[in-house]
């Protein structure tokens, strides 16, 4: 199924919703690199996409512009936010996926015509009517849900390799 546009939250979707926080505060996270592979593809494919988040650390934007991703962080009202993405780049809430995990992606999701959750979701999000993944969050699930929703483009799969995610 194609889309014209692909929306994601962070922390639980590129992550396994785990930070890691040294003696300093410092705070890290793993992600996958197959998922960084996937946006990639996608990105050169030309599908827009934003990764729309309320966490406030800059680990969300620095992840965001190592993919060259739209980001939207530290945003407490997510659905104001993606509807003017939607709107910014011409396109219909039918035609956009949004990939969540949690509580506060709801409204994203009932609002989007391919509401998609990862596996490890919290349970309250499986009454939406969301696609749900194999994977779970950080776990390859942005790869898997860019492979569902993309036809294969042999010229962004062949170029996509050149970047390091």
């Amino acid at each position: 199924m194609a889309v014209d546009g692909l929306v994601m939250d962070f922390d639980g979707v590129h992550t396994d919703n785990t930070a890691i926080v040294t003696q300093d505060g410092d705070e890290a996270a793993r992600v996958n690199r197959s998922d960084g592979m996937g946006v990639s593809i996608a990105r050169r494919a030309g599908l827009p996409m934003l990764i729309l988040s309320t966490e406030v650390n800059p680990i969300v934007r620095h992840r965001a512009a190592k993919l060259g991703v739209e980001c939207i962080a530290g945003c407490d009202d997510k659905l104001p936010a993606l509807k003017e993405w939607a709107e910014r780049n011409g396109l219909g809430a039918d035609r956009i996926a949004f990939v969540g995990n949690d509580v506060n992606d709801r409204e994203c999701l009932e609002w989007v015509g391919v509401p998609i959750i990862v596996s490890d979701a919290h349970e309250s999000l499986l009454d939406t009517g969301a696609i749900v993944t194999s994977a779970r969050g950080g776990s390859g699930a942005v790869r898997e849900i860019i492979d569902m929703l993309m036809p294969t483009n042999p010229e962004a799969v062949a170029t996509a390799g050149r970047d390091r995610q």
